[in-house]
């Protein structure tokens, strides 16, 4: 059976084996923006670009590094679309100097990179691998050297195998093992790295890692949901206060993949706004609630039955710096009575713009999600750490007149200049991705980068994106 071609950023949540994904590109007919009153952003608006260590740096057995989840997974025929793996990737681990160089190029102040877990603790505990941090301590350095801020994601999918081998996120122990990785790296870097994300978009592993097997580590097993939500929760907790703990004047966050949950047929489909109040509490509430309320939502406690001991809820509710907002589409939703969860993905609405995974374009659903976050939870500062659009699937190089995602950045930017004007603490704006690289299940078919690379020789060289995105950054005024 030919795969859905699913990944990350086609959130189709608890639909098991939902509709095939588009191919077109990332614009269409219709807008769904908001129209801000200025288009002038703070001199101190962060602007930057955000990767991920598995999907970039390749040399996957160099320094001591020991295998993650994904090492594993990506070997196994079928798991990823075009048959690669990230062996190399972008070369980052290599090459990241010439990273680095494009980022200052490109007059951004910040770069959102993620360690990898086992290149710092080989089998995800015991005996700290120096050369893995003297890497990292490396690129911060380069960073520091070119006036980019470093931004440091503790945790992108990237489990150590050994963990796995003991039970992974369903096992609690994985929680404290986050803190103690948490620990090493503050203890390394924290006199230079001062800003940190612990978790990326854990809803997208926790589901599409642990009930759809999508991702790795590839298990397919609903009633992990609760033990994983859980102990993540409680190891971003754990983390945070190791972080504290362990380095002085440091700015701690993480990352959430949140998005517009909506019913098919609208809001008044009343059984389909069921399913859609359902896949909420899960994928935002079960999240953002234990973080900012020190509770889950109440349509997870058959989940969490026996999971949740006594203190866990008031070490996960730890304050934060910022909230990274990552949001790439809503997801359309529909009850189905046979489907696992009755929860199934439902198809947009008729007419609606689609990018190349066949989801909604919907800037107002950026809009949504961060205010969402400032009437609901307190208004935290918040830094929007992923968006963008991939070009159309296929098997070869980069779009270099990449006027689709130009449109697109320039889009979802209204919407968050509109939702500052409507009182959200938006500091910051880092586009998914840098350079062309290795999309998780989806292989090199996938592009999102500002930058095309050939794959034969590792050559980088900037889209019109890129040269946008520069000029956007230097003056912090929104062109119409």
């Amino acid at each position: 059976m030919e795969r859905s071609g699913v990944s990350r950023r086609a959130l189709g949540a608890l639909a098991l084996g939902g509709a095939a994904m588009g191919l077109s590109g990332c614009e269409g007919p219709g807008e769904t923006d908001l129209n801000p009153k200025s288009r002038q952003f703070p001199k101190d608006f962060v602007w930057g670009v955000a990767t991920a260590a598995f999907q970039t740096e390749g040399s996957q057995t160099a320094d001591g590094r020991g295998p993650s989840v994904w090492d594993l997974f990506e070997k196994v025929p079928g798991h990823v679309k075009d048959g690669s793996d990230a062996t190399v990737a972008t070369d980052s681990y290599r090459r990241f100097q010439e990273d680095v160089d494009l980022i200052a190029g490109a007059s951004l102040d910040a770069y959102r990179f993620s360690i990898s877990w086992s290149r710092v603790l080989p089998a995800g505990e015991g005996a700290v691998n120096a050369a893995g941090l003297d890497h990292y301590s490396r690129l911060v350095d380069a960073l520091l050297a070119k006036g980019v801020t470093p931004y440091a994601t503790l945790f992108h999918w990237d489990l150590p195998q050994g963990l796995q081998d003991k039970g992974g996120w369903k096992n609690r122990d994985t929680a404290q093992r986050l803190a103690d990785y948490a620990h090493a790296v503050v203890e390394r870097l924290g006199d230079r790295l001062k800003n940190y994300i612990v978790l990326n978009e854990a809803a997208v592993h926790a589901v599409f890692g642990h009930v759809l097997g999508e991702h790795a580590p590839g298990l397919k097993d609903d009633k992990l949901l609760g033990p994983v939500i859980h102990h993540m929760n409680l190891g971003q907790g754990l983390a945070m206060q190791a972080l504290r703990a362990g380095g002085k004047d440091l700015k701690v966050g993480t990352t959430m993949a949140l998005q517009p949950c909506r019913p098919a047929g609208g809001p008044w489909a009343i059984w389909n706004r069921l399913a859609s109040d359902g896949l909420d509490a899960l994928w935002n509430g079960a999240w953002l609630d234990p973080l900012f309320k020190g509770t889950y939502p109440k349509a997870m406690d058959d989940f969490l039955v026996g999971v949740v001991r006594d203190g866990d809820l008031a070490n996960i509710r730890q304050p934060v710096d910022f909230l990274g907002v990552n949001y790439y589409a809503p997801a359309y939703v529909r009850l189905d009575l046979n489907a696992p969860g009755k929860i199934a993905q439902a198809a947009p609405p008729k007419g609606a713009e689609l990018d190349a995974f066949g989801r909604h374009i919907d800037p107002s659903g950026l809009f949504e999600v961060l205010n969402r976050v400032r009437r609901d939870y307190g208004a935290p500062p918040m830094l929007v750490t992923e968006n963008g659009c991939s070009d159309p699937f296929g098997p070869g190089p980069g779009i270099l007149d990449d006027q689709f995602r130009i449109t697109y950045l320039r889009r979802h930017l209204q919407a968050v200049l509109a939702a500052r004007e409507a009182g959200c603490d938006v500091r910051g704006y880092f586009e998914w991705t840098l350079i062309d690289n290795f999309e998780w299940d989806l292989g090199y078919t996938s592009k999102f980068g500002l930058v095309a690379m050939d794959r034969a020789t590792g050559v980088r060289t900037p889209k019109a994106s890129y040269r946008w995105f520069k000029a956007l950054a230097e003056s912090g005024v929104l062109a119409s």
